[in-house]
Order: structure tokens, then C-alpha cells, then sequence
């Protein structure tokens, strides 16, 4: 009996469902249709792609030497200005050692002249002096030789000195000026021995590589004890604070995104997992489909490259990873 009770009372509430159902589908026939009708998703385009990032191959410059040492391997990641390799320097050390002293040689020799400079114009001086009495004897000379009381022989004698006098002064005026040329050929000196202790210091500044920029360590292509040239590539570091992804999309669909647009990306990676992207770049002109890009629409035979910069803070998206990203397809002429 008890069977029986639930049996007819399920009947019951089905039959009062129905008639509830009846009466709204009579009153209001729109509404059941919404009910039973599944909602359209919004009209999106769906691209996939490989996501990357600003890579720089970084290498020793103008130096030739061997790798004494390499602390980093590929994947790791590394801040700025910390040091990536270190070169053998005692050849650089070596030749700064050798300019510097060079440099000290030139600023005494410098002090040197100056020194020579000073004396050269106390003589000129002392000259200059002797010129101005010897005018004066030969002055007095030429009074009283006048008057009778000076002979001939010392009025001469006179003259003589005088003139061995102003010849004195013009030699020294002359190693005057030689001393101030030597002067300015060794401040000349100086300034290229201190020029090239700055170009050693600068080539011992070569032996040891630095990271540019927070970064991962994507390729290490040199090895500890291996003799490197200049341009020897030794790691490729990929700046994950900005990183992109490249696809392409349909030549039917260009003309339904724009510059700027927002963009929902996702990976296989981390499943569940959005990232916000935004549009930077669409390609003005088409190519053919490239083999390595898979599309979800049906492929056709020109796409377009569009490129999506994407807010990495937590750096877990790396160079290579393959990524989709959604965008809405917007109605021609939205701005």
C-alpha cells in the first residue's frame, strides 16, 4: 500500500508540473522557449600559437681568452648584472698594470717640462734685466764719449755688450718658447697614456659577461675551459617580463579584430588557467599558411601573422610553450 501512496503521488506532482508547464506556454510562449533553447555563446575567434619572448645572445667583445668560469646552465634564471661567464684577464691585468706606468712616466716628465717652463722665464727675466742696464751704460758711454771723457775703444765695447746682451736675451726668449711647446706635448702625452689606461681597463671589463636583464637562461652554447672569440655567442637569455605570442589567423577573419583588442589566453600547461593579452600587432600584408601553424577553423591558403603581448609576472610562460588565445570577433567598422 505504501508502494502504491508514492507511486500515485509522483504521478500527481508530474501531472500539476505539466499543467503548470501548459499554462505558461499558453500565457507566455517566449519564455519556454528561452528555458528549452541552450544559449549561444558570443561569436569568437580561436588561434593557437608558441609563445615568445626578447632573446639576447650574449658574447664577449674584442678579447680572445679561455672560460675560467660558467656558473649557470640552461633554465636558470638569473637578475640583472649578475655575472654569466668570466674569462682568463691576467693578459688584460697585465697590460693595465703597463699603461698605468706608462702614465706616471708622462706626468713626470710633464712636471719635468713645467718645471724647465719656470726656469726658462726666470732667465728671460734675469735677461731682460741685464738688457736694460747694458741700454743705460751705453747711454752714460755715449754722453762722456761725446764730452771727450770716454775713448773711442770703451764707447765701442759698449755697444758690443749690448748687443751680445739682446742676443742673450732673444736665445733664452727662444728656449722660452721651446719650453712651452714641451709642455703642451707632454700634457698630450699624459692625455693619451690615461686614454689608453681606459681602453685597458675597458678590455679588462670584457673578460667578464654580465646579464643585461632579469632573464632565463635559454641556451648555453659555450663550455667551461673552451677558448672564445669576440662574438662568441656563450648563452642566449630570454627576457620573460615580456613575452608575446605569434599566430596567424584566417584572411576571412582579419577584418574582425582590432589593434589593442583584449585577449583571454590559455595553455595545456597550466589547465584552467587564463592570461590576459592584448593585440600589438597585425600584420598589414598576407603570407601563405606556414606548416608548423594549426588553426581551429578551417585552414585557408593566406593568414594573416598577429602578434599578442601577454602579462607574464609569475614568469610561467617560457619561449616555445604552445598557447591558444580567444578573441571576440568584432562587427566590421568597430573602431
Amino acid at each position: 500500500m505504501a508502494g502504491g501512496a508514492k507511486i500515485k503521488s509522483a504521478m500527481f506532482i508530474g501531472v500539476s508540473v505539466l499543467v503548470v508547464v501548459g499554462a505558461v506556454a499558453f500565457l507566455f510562449p517566449g519564455a519556454v522557449l528561452e528555458w528549452f533553447t541552450p544559449a549561444k555563446p558570443a561569436h569568437t575567434i580561436l588561434v593557437s600559437g608558441n609563445i615568445e619572448a626578447h632573446e639576447s645572445i650574449l658574447s664577449v667583445k674584442a678579447i680572445q681568452s679561455r672560460i675560467v668560469e660558467l656558473p649557470f646552465d640552461e633554465g636558470q634564471w638569473v637578475k640583472a648584472g649578475t655575472l654569466i661567464a668570466r674569462l682568463d684577464d691576467s693578459d688584460y691585468r697585465q697590460q693595465v698594470v703597463i699603461d698605468q706606468a706608462t702614465l706616471e712616466v708622462q706626468r713626470r716628465q710633464l712636471a719635468a717640462a713645467e718645471q724647465n717652463l719656470v726656469a726658462a722665464q726666470k732667465t728671460v727675466i734675469s735677461d731682460q734685466a741685464d738688457l736694460a742696464q747694458k741700454t743705460l751704460d751705453l747711454n752714460r758711454s755715449e754722453a762722456l764719449w761725446k764730452q771727450g771723457f770716454v775713448s773711442s775703444a770703451a764707447h765701442d765695447q759698449s755697444g758690443t755688450t749690448l748687443k751680445q746682451t739682446t742676443a742673450v736675451l732673444e736665445r733664452d726668449q727662444a728656449l722660452q718658447g721651446t719650453a712651452e711647446k714641451n709642455i703642451e706635448l707632454s700634457k698630450a702625452n699624459v692625455h693619451n697614456a690615461e686614454e689608453a689606461v681606459k681602453l685597458a681597463q675597458i678590455m679588462l671589463d670584457y673578460t667578464t659577461l654580465r646579464a643585461p636583464f632579469d632573464g632565463v637562461i635559454l641556451v648555453r652554447q659555450a663550455e667551461l675551459g673552451e677558448v672564445v672569440m669576440p662574438g662568441t655567442p656563450i648563452v642566449t637569455l630570454a627576457d620573460l617580463d615580456h613575452v608575446w605570442l605569434r599566430a596567424y589567423i584566417n584572411e576571412t577573419d582579419i577584418g574582425k579584430i582590432r589593434h589593442g583588442q583584449d585577449v583571454v589566453v590559455t595553455t595545456d600547461t597550466y589547465p584552467g588557467k587564463k592570461y590576459r593579452g592584448r593585440v600589438s600587432f597585425i600584420s598589414s600584408s598576407a603570407e601563405f599558411t606556414p606548416k608548423t601553424v594549426e588553426t581551429h577553423a578551417e585552414r585557408v591558403t593566406l593568414v594573416y601573422r598577429i602578434r599578442i603581448d601577454i602579462a607574464n609576472p609569475t614568469h610561467e610562460l617560457v619561449p616555445g610553450m604552445p598557447a591558444d588565445a580567444l578573441l571576440e570577433a568584432l562587427p566590421p567598422g568597430t573602431p
